[in-house]
């Protein structure tokens, strides 16, 4: 990937033009949501201080977005991923140091059904009786529409934390003997996407050898898959474009961008996640000595649109917001 602002990589859509010196403006382009940046010369779109983030921001690359035209030339180029719908796929950043242990990235389901009725109980140590309940709940996934169609799946990628991602220390490394530092961002893209149910509802099930469930969500051969999967795509010829910025580390990124920006939920670093909602029908307890809990509940947002949805730039140690309300439209 050559320094400057006017990298191009090529997906299946043909050439996009990504971090250039344009007002960006919040588009929907077939099947992601991309910051499009619209033609002018900075000069004139930076004319006062209220247009002042527009110029910084242009200089920055934009990492969820390269992502998301990296994971839209997985999906077209390995047939195993082939049943994914990435219209129906959202990429965001969420904060994560590179020092601290934690996840690089996450699949996330935002597409379940509400669950069946259920209740928390407490037990006596002692004689193992259930003692008290709270009021039955179910639990239920948020509502996330960008656009005409719905988001089913997300991925977040923990910034700058996976930008530093290498081999080292990991259990993936001995999946690849000879391959550059770089590929395991690469692996952990495609490992994610692998991660969506080909049936479309939840995370991929692992299955034991006797054709069980696992209660696990890795196995062995998943991780072989992954590394099979990455190799293919590799294979297929795409244009370098598509991935060479995963060649690059954060303070790399940073040097030849000026930052690194990202799309984020706000309230910044809240994001769609599944909740608690008291049961309409609540049976009354068959035991009078079990005493009723009332279930507590904690307000949380459960739809989300465009407009929560901002750019975050993201540095080692914090991030802070640029793009204020207002700024992202579905196309």
């Amino acid at each position: 990937m050559s320094g400057g602002s006017s990298d191009t990589p090529c997906g299946r859509r043909g050439a996009h033009q990504l971090d250039s010196d344009a007002r960006p403006a919040y588009k929907r382009n077939g099947s992601f949501l991309f910051l499009q940046k619209q033609t002018g010369p900075v000069e004139a779109l930076t004319a006062g201080p209220a247009c002042a983030w527009r110029a910084v921001c242009a200089r920055m690359i934009n990492y969820t977005e390269r992502i998301a035209l990296l994971v839209d030339d997985i999906v077209a180029r390995v047939p195993a991923l082939s049943y994914i719908d990435t219209s129906r796929l959202l990429i965001f950043a969420r904060f994560g140091r590179s020092q601290a242990d934690g996840a690089y990235a996450t699949c996330h389901c935002v597409n379940l059904p509400t669950s069946e009725p259920g209740y928390y109980f407490w037990r006596d140590r002692r004689t193992g009786r259930v003692t008290r309940r709270s009021q039955w709940f179910v639990t239920k996934s948020p509502t996330v529409q960008l656009g005409p169609r719905p988001i089913d799946y997300l991925i977040s990628f923990c910034l700058p934390r996976f930008c530093d991602q290498t081999f080292a220390r990991s259990r993936k490394c001995a999946l690849y003997p000879d391959a550059e530092p770089w590929m395991a961002k690469l692996d952990t893209i495609v490992h994610e996407l692998y991660h969506i149910d080909p049936e479309g509802c939840g995370i991929r099930k692992i299955l034991r050898a006797d054709g069980s469930v696992s209660p696990h969500a890795h196995s062995p051969a998943f991780f072989r898959d992954v590394a099979r999967m990455v190799r293919e795509y590799l294979a297929s010829g795409p244009n370098a474009l598509a991935y060479d910025f995963l060649r690059y580390d954060f303070d790399d990124l940073a040097g030849r961008f000026g930052g690194v920006v990202g799309t984020a939920f706000r309230p910044f670093p809240t994001f769609p996640q599944r909740y608690v909602e008291l049961a309409a029908d609540q049976p009354a307890e068959a035991d009078p000595a079990v005493r009723i809990e009332p279930l507590k509940q904690t307000a949380v947002q459960t739809r989300f649109t465009a407009d929560d949805l901002h750019v975050r730039e993201f540095m080692a140690e914090t991030s802070r917001r640029l793009v204020a309300k207002g700024q992202h439209r579905a196309a």
